[in-house]
């Protein structure tokens, strides 16, 4: 029995050295200090910056035309895919033509009547024959009349008897009564035929408007595009009765090339912008405006100021402004909402930090400092007007120093950390990958 448990006493010890050795390593391994977080910082910058006023707007288009149905029809067909461009002139729908086209024919005959109306009122054959009569009736009074000079003198002489004289006399009187008759006659047909022919006329006029009419309500039925754009939804279907009543709305179309953009400027940044001394661009005019998309992309092509308001509205202290920006093939549409930038001013020698290196702490604004030992400290500072994605701090900062821009939530002033630039870590995330 002793030599068996002499032989099991080394085993013991070996294994209880084996346990107290993996429990000391245990507790360094607990006692050991984590390792200093990461956090992406950026250096303070000090140089001469563009200042910024940014503006809230809505793009429209600059120019909306709705097509509407200008006579009665049954819509025939549709010759455009909603939703994409059309160019001016181009064909965008085709109302039934065959009631217009045989009011159109029918106009044209009314037409051609008046005419033939006309020409044969202008003829005036009972005036010509009117005219022959009174020449005849006056023919036959010049001859009584000589006949009374003639004979007047030889009743006198007693050359001829009273009788004759008479006769001649009765002769002429008769004639003279004839010839006034056909005058009278004469006036009357010829104002019966020059009214008749006015009326011919007239209706000749009438009737051409009718073919006008006609012809125009015609051309109503081709349905074309008044300017290039973006046509939206169609609002009527083929084979649907259209125009009936009223104009019915068929589609829409925008011309968004160039896109306008409605903004609303404030008293302040009016005088920014129309005070060449603070601006430093000129005119109003003469500025150029950065178009800042909600997906915080900006705008390709830059814009113009295009109308400024003629006056301030006293309720809200605000005019009403609008710019244009180039938008090629309408990449951007009426309706979106988006922010209107314009470099109003520049500060030289400004001390810049980006904005999102910036927390507001009880009112007061702080970044964290990362010292040339990696410590992190807080530091107030006084912030002034926005350049790009920078801020302009007029107290708390030099420029040289860095800032947390990312990981902020990740450190507490007096601890240390593992600094890195937005550049390192994006080249790392590759790497892994």
């Amino acid at each position: 029995m002793n030599i068996l448990y002499s032989s099991r006493l080394p085993i013991a010890l070996v294994i209880l050295a084996i346990t107290a050795a993996c429990t000391g390593k245990s507790k360094e391994k607990h006692d050991a200090a984590p390792p200093p977080a990461t956090v992406v910082v950026a250096e303070v910058q000090q140089k001469t910056v563009p200042i910024y006023s940014e503006f809230v707007g809505q793009t429209t288009a600059d120019n909306t035309v709705e097509l509407r149905a200008r006579v009665e029809g049954v819509l025939q067909k549709v010759y455009f895919r909603e939703g994409t461009p059309v160019r001016k002139g181009q064909l965008l729908f085709t109302i039934d033509k065959r009631p217009f086209a045989a009011a159109v024919q029918s106009a044209k005959a009314l037409a051609a009547k008046a005419v033939s109306d006309l020409a044969q009122a202008s003829q005036r054959t009972d005036v010509l024959e009117a005219q022959a009569q009174l020449a005849d009736a006056q023919s036959t009074l010049t001859r009584a009349d000589q006949d009374v000079n003639r004979l007047a003198p030889l009743a006198k002489e007693k050359a001829v008897t009273e009788q004759d004289l008479d006769a001649a006399v009765a002769t002429q009187k008769s004639a003279r009564a004839i010839v006034d008759a056909k005058k009278a006659n004469l006036t009357n047909l010829e104002a019966a035929v020059k009214y008749t022919i006015e009326r011919a006329r007239a209706e000749v006029s009438a009737s051409q408007a009718r073919v006008t009419q006609a012809e125009l309500e015609l051309s109503y039925c081709n349905i074309y595009a008044p300017l290039s754009g973006v046509i939206g939804f169609l609002q009527v279907d083929e084979g649907n009765l259209v125009g009936r009543g009223d104009a019915t709305l068929l589609a829409t179309i925008s011309a968004s090339d160039p896109l306008l953009v409605d903004f609303s400027v404030s008293e302040i940044d009016f005088l920014k912008l129309t005070d060449p001394k603070t601006a430093g661009k000129g005119a109003a005019g003469k500025l150029h405006f950065d178009l800042l998309l909600s997906d915080e992309s900006q705008h390709p092509y830059q814009g113009t100021f295009r109308v400024l308001d003629r006056t301030v509205d006293p309720a809200t202290g605000t005019l009403k402004a609008q710019a244009t920006f180039p938008n090629p093939g309408s990449y951007l549409r009426p309706g979106q909402f988006a922010r209107v930038r314009v470099a109003v001013a520049e500060r030289e020698n400004a001390i810049l930090v980006p904005a999102r290196a910036i927390q507001e702490m009880q009112g007061a604004k702080t970044v964290m400092i990362v010292d040339a030992e990696n410590k992190v400290s807080l530091r107030t500072i006084k912030v002034g007007d926005k350049a790009d994605k920078d801020v302009v701090v007029l107290e708390g900062l030099t420029g040289g120093e860095r800032v947390i821009v990312e990981g902020m939530q990740k450190v507490r002033p007096g601890g240390v950390v593992n600094p890195t630039t937005g550049a390192t870590q994006a080249t790392a995330k590759a790497g892994g990958v």
